[in-house]
């Protein structure tokens, strides 16, 4: 009797040639379209599946896995999995996945890009070029912000608020402060001319800032009009973490007052939807969440999504053990296999929890 395949949800068209991987071992249900899933066709295609590929645009907690009694893991294209309802997934013994490491270079070329552009105003001048106002030149128009030689702060000191580091004072000879839950070893300091301090001088001290910290509700609203009002009205923000970070109508508030010189913002609080007070500033310079959009760098992502999704679900060459898992089970047994695979315990809730490892 044949052994029949687990069943895979791909919940966005992605790259073709690596999501074709999965179909050596699963069955791929995958979305022909750029689609807006509403929650309950989430729950709907979940259902049926062993597995899911998906990525930020779709929220599964609580209400999608009550339904979804043969789902076994998810595999998230993106470092960021705050669409993902960990307590939730544990709680079910799902496996989830995210794609770190492959977008560090990527993302932090994106935030220094938003750091100069704000900072130099350049998609100001090419507005006000446009625009035909060229004829209006004075020696004091469009006077922006030095980086070279200026100090950047960066909150949340990660593998990109290190890269970010990297740039700035091996790049541009800045001096590098930070701002972290626990201070990075003397040598990796070194290595990045970096100075840990605390946040209030982190605030006051940085002529350019950098967000990089990961969203919790610990974090939330941490760049609001108190930490704004510590600014130098000098400085530029960069947000390339998540939106909920930063409360944008003090920031628009801020930046439209004088109390901010600049900002570049990549990620926003309601995504996809942009702050109609942030939309008309000319200070600010905002990008559609393109942090890690280059081809090679989405490419990898996909690729270790996949990678994941196909180790999580027993097969490949890191079968049971997917490289980068976030939820604390993070392996699958061979009773878990089993049960994907339908050759051990059955498709039951119970069945699902006989079907996982510790």
């Amino acid at each position: 009797m044949a052994v029949p395949r687990p069943r895979v949800w791909v919940s966005q068209p992605l790259f073709d040639d690596i999501v074709d991987q999965l179909a050596v071992h699963c069955e791929v249900d995958a979305t022909a379209q750029v689609t807006a899933h509403a929650p309950a066709d989430v729950a709907a295609h979940l259902r049926t599946a062993d597995g899911a590929l998906v990525t930020l645009n779709e929220r599964i907690g609580a209400t999608e896995l009550a339904a979804a009694p043969r789902l076994r893991a998810i595999a998230n294209v993106g470092v960021g999995y705050n669409n993902l309802d960990i307590p939730a997934l544990d709680a079910a013994g799902v496996i989830a996945t995210n794609t770190p490491d492959v977008l560090t270079e990527t993302t932090a070329d994106t935030g220094f890009a938003l750091l100069m552009a704000a900072a130099r105003r350049i998609t100001e001048s090419e507005r006000w070029l446009r625009e035909g106002q060229w004829g209006q030149w004075s020696f004091s128009t469009m006077l922006g912000n030095d980086i070279h030689g200026s100090t950047l702060g960066i909150l949340g000191m990660g593998r990109i608020g290190q890269a970010i580091a990297r740039r700035g004072h091996h790049g541009f000879g800045m001096q590098v402060l930070y701002h972290n839950r626990s201070r990075l070893p003397e040598d990796v300091e070194r290595r990045h001319g970096a100075r840990h301090v605390d946040f209030d001088t982190l605030l006051a001290q940085a002529d350019h800032l950098v967000l990089v910290l990961p969203y919790s509700q610990a974090s939330h609203h941490i760049i609001d009009a108190a930490a704004l009002a510590k600014m130098k009205p000098t400085a530029t923000l960069v947000n390339i973490a998540r939106g909920g970070l930063v409360d944008e109508p003090a920031l628009a508030d801020a930046l439209a007052n004088g109390r901010l010189a600049a900002a570049g913002l990549d990620v926003y609080e309601g995504e996809p939807a942009v702050r109609p007070e942030l939309l008309a500033l000319r200070n600010v310079v905002l990008t559609p969440h393109i942090g890690s959009a280059s081809l090679a760098t989405r490419r990898a992502m996909v690729q270790l999504a996949v990678d994941n999704l196909r180790a999580a679900l027993g097969f490949g060459p890191d079968a049971g053990h997917p490289p980068t898992p976030v939820t604390a089970k993070t392996t699958t047994g061979k009773a878990g296999i089993a049960a994907i695979t339908g050759a051990g315990a059955g498709n039951t809730a119970a069945g699902k929890r006989q079907g996982t490892s510790a």
